[in-house]
């Protein structure tokens, strides 16, 4: 079979998990009828297949964990929400009276995020919107994704990226996940494979499928806190705080040096 056609996977992802949740809109239907969960599939470069329901990315703040709500209550000044999806955390921070802007690559999600209510947003990369003349107090990396530093080559040029949209004294507020605790195998095999080959041992290559549609292959890094330490050598960036009360999830906040 021919490789999958690359497109917004995510967003129409968004978009159908948020017609099944609303009941609004044409939704995937099994047989016809009966509305299907919406699964996002992850494919990982050794053919690990990974699938999660895709209504958490609308999760209201009642079903959130209790590390979203402490990250919350760390923001302060303008914030950019750097993956803002379909504006789970930027839509409660505007409902705060916080001024938060939703940055995203896929148009799909953003469009959803609008339809919640989310008034500033963004369709660009971190690199493309560097440039711009706004400036931020607070970066929300949420939902895991501190994991957007990608990889050591990588990390120093997001963050560059960050330092050239940020005020004096602005911050990072970012999830991650500590991969080594797990036992797996699979996943043990997979760290060991990366360190073989130059790479950080939770260094993912991955891609995202969802019905007809895939994305290009992309790195997504899980990296220990004191791995975060390293990648900050040389970036204008250094941790304030590791929140771990999750472990193997934590919460870290960066602050800009100068």
């Amino acid at each position: 079979m021919d490789e999958p056609p690359i497109g917004d996977v995510f967003g129409e992802m968004i978009r159908d998990a948020y017609a099944v949740r609303t009941g609004v809109g044409p939704r995937p239907l099994a047989g016809g009828r009966v509305p299907r969960p919406v699964i996002e599939v992850i494919e990982r470069e050794d053919g690990l297949i990974n699938g999660a329901l895709a209504d958490h990315y609308l999760a209201e703040p009642d079903e959130w964990q209790q590390q979203d709500h402490r990250a919350l209550r760390l923001c302060r000044g303008h914030v950019l929400d750097i993956g803002v999806g379909a504006g789970r955390t930027a839509v409660e921070l505007q409902r705060r009276g916080i001024a938060v802007t939703g940055l995203d690559t896929s148009a799909g999600a953003i469009a959803v995020a609008r339809q919640r209510g989310l008034r500033d947003t963004v369709l660009n990369t971190v690199d493309g919107y560097a440039s711009a003349s706004a400036r931020y107090d607070t970066f929300l990396l949420l939902g895991n994704n501190l994991g957007l530093l990608e990889s050591a080559e990588r990390a120093p040029v997001f963050l560059d990226a960050l330092a050239r949209l940020a005020n004096p004294g602005a911050r990072i507020i970012a999830q991650g996940t500590d991969p080594f605790g797990t036992t797996d195998p699979v996943h043990v095999s997979y760290h060991q494979w990366n360190r073989e080959r130059g790479r950080f041992g939770g260094q993912l290559r991955l891609r995202l499928r969802y019905r007809l549609l895939a994305t290009e292959w992309f790195d997504y890094l899980n990296c220990s806190p004191a791995e975060l330490e390293s990648l900050l050598t040389g970036t204008r960036w250094r941790v304030a705080m590791i929140d771990d009360a999750d472990r193997p999830y934590y919460l870290a906040v960066l602050e800009l040096t100068d």
